[in-house]
């Protein structure tokens, strides 16, 4: 039976008797380190993308937007430059919670894009 690189390093590193042994457990458990952090690099920065187009969606509702689906999607394909454009382009002013609701709305929109009192 072949033996996966993965419990190669794990058994090497674990199993290590001599000085030049424990050299090799070093090296086993630093390449064991850097290919962690390269399987787990994609899933994070996955979850950062979810998250900022989570909080571009629940923003430009807040800020009475009816395009929140078409900001994610910008976002979504052009990322950082996306934001910075959707930044620059969204209503300015400050947010405030709905007293109807609760949810964040403009200060100055006349009605709660959440709930449409006013």
């Amino acid at each position: 039976m072949k033996k996966s690189p993965l419990l190669f390093l794990l058994t090497s590193a674990v199993h290590a008797q001599s000085p030049s042994d424990a050299a090799g457990a070093g090296a086993a458990f630093g390449c064991l380190a850097c290919s962690g952090m390269l399987i787990a690099l994609p899933f994070v920065l996955i979850a950062l993308n979810i998250a900022l187009l989570v909080w571009v969606a629940r923003d430009a509702k807040a800020r009475g937007m009816d395009n929140s689906v078409v900001w994610m999607i910008l976002v979504l394909f052009t990322s950082l430059l996306g934001l910075i454009i959707y930044f620059y382009s969204r209503p300015k002013g400050d947010l405030i919670p709905c007293p109807n609701c609760g949810n964040k709305r403009l200060q100055v929109s006349v009605k709660c894009p959440h709930c449409g009192a006013a």
